[in-house]
């Protein structure tokens, strides 16, 4: 008889608690996976932005307009800001789906001669790309949107108006493969002149934000400083950042979500490491005798101490696996692709990161061997005439 036997002998003493106690374990995993899952995704967008892409939008809020004027004087070539390869101008459009309302998904009105310069990490057939400029009325969107829906190319599809009001009719000339995980996949775009035209005066020709590529990454904050510092007379003025720099205020405002769900996680894992101690105290308890046994037998201290820290680590590496056999499934085929279709501004890419999973298997051992500890000392300190005779 070995150590490792006497080890999965103690742990099969009472199978109905142990297997709840690994149920339980993983059941605490999968909700610690699926919590730093959901923050890595969500940070995930601002490490994978483009950092040689600059947003313009007005200074004192996002969701301010701007007059699109201000594009043509930017994009001038009297008025090119030196360091400035391409840019382009983009409005939020908000429209939803006329039956399924609850479903998000971004809709942004572009100029259509220069977006897909600028963004052209969002790959269109050239084919598809020139029937959707020559169509006022015609709409690109993203792969994710046009599984979501069951759009294809040549559909003729309707959106129901917020921001502005009414029944817009498209007709979906392309479909986008996004080449980056930065990109969501569930937009559709649409062309800025097609609603413009449609407005009265006092709502015409305003744009949401300029968004520019430049020479490269380390020109950013002379290019930002230079494109403000062109409309600080104006009566409007901006603010220019990274596309990076962008993304991460955005990520600041959900600050305390994010913290929130750290907190979150590290309690979750606290309850786990109760339940397990509580689990091996139990057994540690009923096998009193047995302990006092192997002591009379000739085993030392230090052998009893490590038969109860192995049920510990084993039972939370089992709880680990188990976890994370239900992550899978659960988090990448289920939550993942729901998020990444209904909500692929936030969640453009959702699976599980290896490093997630290996800290999950690394913590689950490692607080099952703490929850162990105590159980593991009181048994390595028991007298074997009181061992015997309490249980005997």
């Amino acid at each position: 008889m070995t150590l490792g036997s006497l080890t999965v002998k103690n742990i099969g003493h009472n199978w109905l608690r142990t297997m709840l106690t690994i149920v339980g374990t993983g059941i605490a995993i999968l909700s610690f996976v699926m919590i730093r899952t959901t923050l890595a995704a969500w940070e995930q967008g601002v490490e994978n932005a483009a950092q040689d892409r600059l947003s313009t939008i007005h200074r004192v809020t996002f969701v301010m307009p701007m007059p699109k004027r201000y594009f043509d004087e930017f994009n001038g070539q009297r008025g090119r800001i030196p360091g400035v390869k391409a840019a382009t101008y983009i409005n939020w459009f908000g429209a939803k789906h006329p039956t399924r309302e609850s479903e998000f998904f971004a809709n942004l009105a572009v100029d259509s001669a220069t977006f897909f310069d600028v963004y052209n990490e969002m790959s269109v057939p050239a084919d598809r790309l020139e029937a959707w400029r020559a169509n006022p009325q015609g709409a690109i969107i993203g792969e994710a949107l046009a599984k979501q829906f069951g759009w294809k190319v040549g559909d003729e599809v309707t959106l129901v108006g917020t921001i502005y009001p009414g029944d817009w009719k498209f007709k979906i000339e392309g479909i986008y493969v996004a080449t980056k995980k930065s990109v969501d996949r569930a937009q559709f775009i649409l062309h800025w002149k097609y609603v413009n035209e449609t407005l009265p005066e006092g709502r015409k020709d305003q744009i949401g934000w300029i968004a520019s590529t430049i020479e490269s990454a380390s020109q950013a904050a002379t290019v930002s400083q230079a494109i403000d510092a062109k409309f600080e007379d104006q009566e409007i003025q901006t603010r220019t950042m990274s596309e990076r720099a962008l993304n991460m205020e955005f990520l600041g405002g959900a600050s305390a979500i994010l913290r929130a769900l750290d907190v979150v996680s590290l309690v979750i894992l606290g309850i786990m490491m109760l339940i397990l101690g509580n689990t091996i105290a139990m057994g540690v308890r009923e096998r009193t005798h047995e302990y006092g046994v192997l002591l009379a037998l000739g085993f030392r201290p230090k052998h009893i101490a490590t038969f109860v820290l192995g049920e510990g680590i084993t039972i939370g590496l089992l709880g680990g696996g188990v976890g994370l056999l239900m992550a899978y499934p659960l988090i990448e085929q289920g939550m993942g692709r729901w998020l990444e279709e209904n909500m692929g501004a936030y969640f453009p890419y959702f699976s599980i990161p290896t490093s997630v999973a290996l800290v999950a298997m690394g913590l689950a051992a490692a607080l099952a061997a703490l929850a162990a500890v105590i159980p593991a000392y009181n048994a390595s300190k028991l007298d074997v005439i009181d061992a015997l005779r309490r249980l005997g």
